[in-house]
């Protein structure tokens, strides 16, 4: 063995060179490079918060308590038996009659009108009317179609449709 390293002497070096830059290329690699923010006076002092958490609701909402008891035993039962009644939600308002078709806005199928119609938005004249604080309310309640009301531009149909400007409606938005 000691005749074939005498031999091979500058193989061995040259492979203990490569074994010793790719021990340090794997260490320098895994380290992290460090940032260093620099901040001014009036910075450091006071922290900024996130403005959107601070006016955000609170995460949990107030839970039904069930009545107070009566004191002493009499009624006891009774406030037990009302708390654990279920409390029907009352039926979406029906649509009214005259107030046009929902869904003749582009963008808008039946499964979101039914859901317009659930939060009380039945008619076109409705959405033709609607501003920016109502679109936010709006479109807050649409779970996962949100972000259609702008995207799809339904005030803007909807005036047109109520207006019954056919030429005007599919010069912006298209065939109708």
């Amino acid at each position: 063995m000691a005749q074939m390293l005498q031999e091979n002497w500058i193989l061995v070096a040259i492979a203990l060179i490569v074994l010793a830059l790719l021990v340090w290329w794997l260490y320098a690699a895994s380290r992290r490079t460090r940032v260093e923010i620099a901040r001014s006076e009036d910075e450091s002092a006071s922290p900024k918060r996130n403005q959107a958490l601070i006016d955000a609701p609170p995460a949990t909402a107030a839970v039904d308590m069930p009545p107070p008891t009566p004191p002493g035993l009499a009624g006891v039962g009774a406030a037990v038996q009302a708390a654990a009644e279920p409390v029907a939600a009352p039926p979406p308002p029906a649509p009214v009659e005259g107030s046009g078709d929902l869904t003749r806005i582009k963008g808008l199928g039946p499964k979101l009108a039914e859901q317009l119609r659930g939060i009380g938005v039945t008619s076109l004249e409705q959405i033709a009317a609607w501003d920016e604080a109502e679109i936010d309310r709006i479109d807050a309640q649409l779970g996962r179609f949100q972000g259609r009301i702008r995207r799809d531009d339904w005030p803007g149909q909807a005036r047109f449709l109520v207006a019954g400007d056919k030429a005007g409606y599919e010069a912006k938005f298209g065939k109708l």
